[in-house]
């Protein structure tokens, strides 16, 4: 789930957040203000935002709901040592529409055509989090010859739902069907036309300006105002559990793929200045007992907990991310042929 996300259905649920902090907006926010590199796919068109060089592609795709811009933090840190690309699933971000909704098999299909047609060649380590994480597992499996790496942030798996639903005692699909009104709300309210200052602005739109910065918060407000990003963001979602079904289908072990699998280390769902209950105790529990069966199935892979982040890490702790992606880039690295460095 994207931050927008998780903020309304805490509030749904009358769970307070934690208050977010934000690294510093940096000043490259702005160059993901406009569209990088639109890549016709056969009638419509994926943005593709790329930037440094290298052997290596690094490829980031983003939460539900979320452009490539959330990486924002992230991406031109990695550029500096590698290429490094952010992708918009379809309707999201400066990318076309599609008439299927954003399923992971879809996303990872529109991707990988995205990379031929622009030219970006394999190997690739592929960055995912919440919905893209899912995505970029589903990408592993399905081109296991071309990817050479993995950080998950806070990634979807096929079994999350169910596993943390009976962890809460039924909150979380309680949580998520308020989710899906949200969506048809805000849905409801942008076909109609948002009015700044309206209790719907307020709920469905904010100021994004607050998380990107002003120059890129001012094109995220406008995707925030128009039916089309709502009716795309409600189908995506809606889909998960149709993604979910595509990923247990292709799931066994990743055998030696480098793989880092990044872990929040403070709960959406507590409630600030409170004692840890008990229901979110074992949510968060097994959340990250979900993360270790994940990091184990690689022989190179690791599960560490971010201190200070939420789901979002990359927006809360950045560096931390980072981190992960060069770690998994040297090894990487090491297995490339001298002569295609």
């Amino acid at each position: 789930m994207n931050p927008l996300t998780i903020r309304t259905a805490c509030a749904a649920l009358a769970v307070s957040l934690p208050v977010f902090v934000h690294a510093a907006v940096q000043a490259d926010s702005a160059a993901f203000a406009k569209p990088g590199q639109l890549v016709d796919i056969g009638g419509r068109k994926i943005n593709l935002h790329c930037s440094g060089s290298g052997p290596v592609t690094v490829v980031f795709d983003a939460a539900s709901g979320e452009a490539g811009w959330n990486w924002h933090r992230v991406q031109p840190e990695v550029a500096r040592q590698a290429r490094a690309c952010t992708f918009d699933r379809a309707g999201i971000g400066f990318s076309d529409a599609a008439k299927r909704p954003n399923t992971s098999e879809n996303a990872v299909a529109d991707l990988h055509e995205a990379l031929r047609v622009a030219g970006i060649k394999p190997p690739y380590v592929l960055v995912g989090n919440s919905l893209g994480g899912a995505n970029v597992q589903v990408f592993a499996y399905r081109y296991p010859a071309e990817v050479k790496g993995l950080v998950l942030v806070e990634p979807q798996t096929e079994h999350e739902t169910e596993r943390l639903d009976k962890a809460s005692g039924g909150r979380i699909k309680a949580m998520y069907a308020m989710v899906e009104r949200q969506d048809q709300y805000c849905l409801a309210a942008a076909r109609k036309g948002f009015k700044a200052g309206s209790e719907e602005f307020g709920n469905c739109v904010g100021k994004p300006q607050d998380y990107y910065g002003p120059v890129l918060g001012a094109q995220v407000q406008a995707m925030y105002m128009k039916p089309g990003y709502w009716d795309v963001r409600a189908r995506e979602f809606v889909a998960i559990d149709t993604s979910d079904a595509q990923l247990r289908a292709l799931r066994k072990p990743f055998g030696d793929l480098p793989l880092v699998v990044l872990t929040r280390g403070v709960s959406p769902y507590a409630v600030p200045g409170q004692p840890q209950s008990a229901v979110n105790k074992a949510v968060e529990d097994e959340n990250e007992k979900i993360h270790k069966e994940l990091a184990a199935l690689s022989t190179k892979g690791m599960q560490r907990v971010v201190p200070g982040a939420g789901h979002i890490i990359q927006d809360e702790q950045p560096a931390a991310v980072v981190q992960a992606v060069l770690q998994v880039l040297r090894e990487v690295l090491r297995q490339v042929p001298a002569a295609a460095r």
